[in-house]
């Protein structure tokens, strides 16, 4: 009887669940994954997606008369839009065509006075 009540010890874990390293040991491993994954979401992830909602807003909100920056650094303003281009005067008589994707960011009143 001794033997047999050695041997249901050896196979059930501490707190009688299944053979020994089965129990809450298991979800307990997962722990440092889940910790890793939040600190990736709420470093990494999160802040990109709050960007990239913000720089479709300002591309969606463009309009005649803004001055505009491009992710390339020409300084112009926006004289036409298309669905998916905006044409810029960048000087007197000179005028690109690029993407709406290009423009970069809004030309403040800041901005002016460094030129």
């Amino acid at each position: 009887m001794l033997m047999e009540t050695m041997a249901w010890a050896q196979g059930t874990g501490a707190n009688g669940t299944g053979p020994a390293g089965q129990g809450p040991s298991g979800l307990l491993s997962l722990v440092p994954f889940i910790l890793i994954f939040l600190i990736f979401y709420f470093l990494l992830i999160r802040p990109q997606q709050k960007k990239q909602k913000e720089q479709k807003a300002l591309i969606d909100a463009l309009k005649k008369g803004d001055k505009v920056v491009t992710t390339s650094g020409i300084w112009g303003t926006v004289t036409n839009l298309g669905k998916h281009t905006v044409t810029l005067q960048i000087a007197d008589n000179t005028k690109i065509k690029i993407q709406r994707d290009s423009i970069a960011r809004l030309r403040g009143e800041d901005d002016e006075k460094e030129s």
